[in-house]
């Protein structure tokens, strides 16, 4: 009896263990990107990140809005398109928020420091749309925004300035690859 009562007690330990674990919270952080399960992210707010300075925003900020995020590079033969971003911010912020996360991944094209891009950017586009902090976006180190964006669409980045459309309910993504000018992409929105 009394091993009965021992063999009860570890099984109800261990199943309120798994429960915990199941229910614990959903982010972490780590130096770059406020970590999520992309799974378990219903839609595009779910996600915190980092912007260009280093601090900590949450996605939620852009609830409502459609977005465009694109991988971007400094050193890329698409760079120029971070003027058409900037002229897509210029002419259609009522229609889509644009939203530049810089990545290394595609030929070492943007080797820079968060503070570097971000002067690169104004100096040379005037671009001063949403920047945030370079991050990976294909690979084991994959962001989990950029995971969860793959996901929905199906379509992981192929090259730098690839863009995904998030729609406004934060659910519904498409995928442009990196040779669509970004101004098409809202004038056929």
């Amino acid at each position: 009896m009394k091993t009965l009562f021992s063999n009860l007690f570890i099984l109800s330990s261990l199943i309120l263990f798994l429960v915990s674990c199941n229910n614990s919270p959903k982010t972490s952080n780590t130096s770059d990107m406020t970590k999520i399960n992309p799974t378990l992210a219903e839609t595009v707010y779910d996600f915190k990140v980092k912007d260009i300075d280093g601090k900590e925003m949450d996605l939620s900020k852009y609830k409502g809005k459609k977005l465009m995020i694109v991988n971007v590079a400094s050193k890329c033969g698409y760079t120029s398109q971070y003027e058409d971003l900037q002229n897509v911010k210029e002419k259609y912020s009522d229609k889509i928020t644009v939203l530049g996360f810089p990545a290394n991944n595609f030929g070492g094209q943007e080797p820079g420091t968060n503070e570097e891009i971000k002067s690169f950017c104004s100096s040379k586009f005037g671009a001063n749309f949403d920047m945030f902090s370079k991050i990976s976006v294909v690979g084991d180190d994959r962001a989990p925004l950029y995971t969860w964006l793959v996901e929905k669409a199906g379509e992981e980045p192929s090259w730098n300035f690839c863009k995904y459309v998030v729609s406004e309910d934060g659910k519904t993504v498409q995928f442009y690859n990196s040779r669509m000018n970004p101004m098409e992409i809202v004038e056929k929105l």
